[in-house]
């Protein structure tokens, strides 16, 4: 993206696809691809820097739409401060139930434990899944299920059960991010051994 700047001032924001008029000069769309900066620069048009500093992972959190200016005669741009996604679900309350909006009590939007809750839930089911045939296969033929099969649905059901509770038990938002952020638990020097701190579902070695 480009801006033209006029008296310390962004007057256009330039995707840079085509032709651009600046008091009576018709450029062509070349000048985004052929000429310098320097050259853009001087007769207005600079490139947007956006800086990210603020920006954050919008699976957590909700970012302000970017704010434009000039610095330093430069087209910059920037995040405000994101805001952080409800982690509990939000209710209605006895006034909306009298506004009409909704039932007191029950949930008007969920928060990022119920959703990942019911993730987990989703993710254990279709790994058990993997295996239920050979529950199937016991109650119409009576075939033994391997304990191998049994140790692990009970593994992940386990697991599964750890995972909840502590999505439940995090306190706020970051925490809640924090469970899900991969990182390299290897000591220095040792192999990467990249793991989060919700875990990981076990999976069954074919």
């Amino acid at each position: 993206m480009f801006a033209l700047i006029e008296n310390q001032q962004i007057t256009k924001h330039i995707s840079g696809n085509k032709g651009i008029t600046i008091g009576d000069v018709q450029y062509p769309r070349s000048i985004f691809t052929l000429w310098s900066e320097a050259e853009r620069n001087a007769i207005g048009i600079y490139v947007i820097t956006v800086d990210t500093t603020n920006k954050k992972d919008e699976q957590w959190y909700i970012n302000t739409n970017v704010s434009y200016g000039v610095e330093s005669n430069k087209a910059v741009g920037s995040y405000g401060t994101a805001t952080a996604k409800a982690h509990a679900d939000t209710l209605w309350t006895a006034q909306d139930e009298i506004d009409g909006k909704g039932i007191e009590g029950e949930i008007a939007a969920e928060g990022l434990k119920t959703i990942k809750i019911r993730n987990v839930k989703a993710q254990a089911a279709g790994e058990l899944q993997n295996t239920d045939w050979y529950i199937v296969r016991k109650a119409d033929a009576g075939t033994a299920v391997p304990s191998s099969i049994t140790t692990h649905r009970a593994a992940v059901r386990t697991k599964a059960a750890e995972m909840e509770t502590a999505v439940t038990n995090a306190s706020d938002t970051p925490a809640l991010e924090t469970l899900y952020t991969y990182v390299n638990t290897a000591d220095e020097g040792d192999p990467a051994v990249i793991e989060r701190p919700l875990g990981d579902l076990p999976r069954l070695e074919v």
